[in-house]
């Protein structure tokens, strides 16, 4: 069976704990190739730009962790605010504790519903954005990077970018520049690991109507004058495949960048975006 090399691997996926996210059905995607799982999340709330409508609480992580292993995987649910080293850290740390290895780290966690006039745009929500979206990457793959050097048989980072990582948006100057960065860290990540059999690449995802999602359209559609299932009908329209994306299209795309399948890419932004993007 292809991808059957995946069994027995320890994956770590951050923003991994909100019920219909694109975490959680990464997570169960590799549960049910027999994968260890470690599912994160930010856990409780954590001021206003991160309250309980947007972050993963640690009774919902903990059900999601419970889900995989019903689904054939082994899995933990470790809190980790990505903002800080410490934390990433610790995620890493109790990966390897309790599976023995890190060997794919999906850096899913972003902040998208901090959406402002860029003439208004508080000082305080970039920095909430580029924190999450950007250095939170920077900072798991930084100890992901370190752990997988140090056990000789590579590894495989993937970081969830988005359409917006190769096209700009209205009110989301901040969410662009972090998603265009997070390409950018992809690259330099890749060339500079690739010596160590570790393969970094970057997913871009168009429009998923997740909790996230919906939010996004309901802010959108009210921007343009829009009800709502007029402008999510635009996104379909405008697709070549007539649809907006699935979360298990996202898994699918991430289980294929972590098998030996794609053991010669790497520095690669795929998107996976019904033909919506072409570049």
């Amino acid at each position: 069976m292809l991808l059957d090399d995946l069994a027995g691997k320890t994956v770590v996926i951050t923003g991994a704990g909100r019920r219909k996210g694109i975490g959680e059905a990464i997570a169960y995607a590799f549960a049910q190739m027999g994968c260890n799982i470690v599912i994160s999340d930010l856990g409780q709330p954590k001021g206003e730009e991160f309250s309980a409508e947007h972050i993963g609480a640690t009774e919902e992580m903990n059900d999601i962790m419970q889900d995989c292993i019903k689904r054939g995987g082994k899995a933990i649910a470790v809190p980790c605010d990505v903002r800080i080293a410490a934390d990433c850290k610790n995620l890493i740390d109790q990966a390897v504790a309790h599976f023995g290895s890190i060997d794919v780290l999906i850096n899913n966690a972003g902040v998208g519903y901090l959406m402002e006039p860029f003439t208004e745009f508080k000082e305080s929500s970039w920095d909430a954005v580029l924190d999450v979206n950007l250095k939170g990457a920077f900072l798991c793959s930084q100890q992901a990077a370190i752990r997988m050097i140090e056990q000789g048989r590579g590894g495989c980072i993937i970081n969830i970018a988005s359409q917006a990582a190769k096209s700009g948006f209205p009110y989301a100057a901040a969410y662009t520049a972090s998603k265009h960065g997070l390409v950018g860290l992809t690259r330099s990540n890749a060339v500079e690991l690739g010596k160590f059999g570790i393969r970094v690449n970057a997913v871009c995802p168009n429009h998923i109507t997740t909790g996230l999602g919906h939010w996004q359209n309901k802010f959108f559609s009210e921007k343009f004058g829009l009800d709502y299932e007029t402008y999510l009908q635009g996104i379909r329209d405008r697709n070549p495949l007539g649809r907006t994306g699935f979360v298990e299209d996202i898994a699918k795309a991430c289980l294929f960048l972590a098998s030996d399948m794609a053991a010669y890419i790497t520095g690669e932004a795929m998107n996976v975006s019904g033909g919506e993007e072409y570049h």
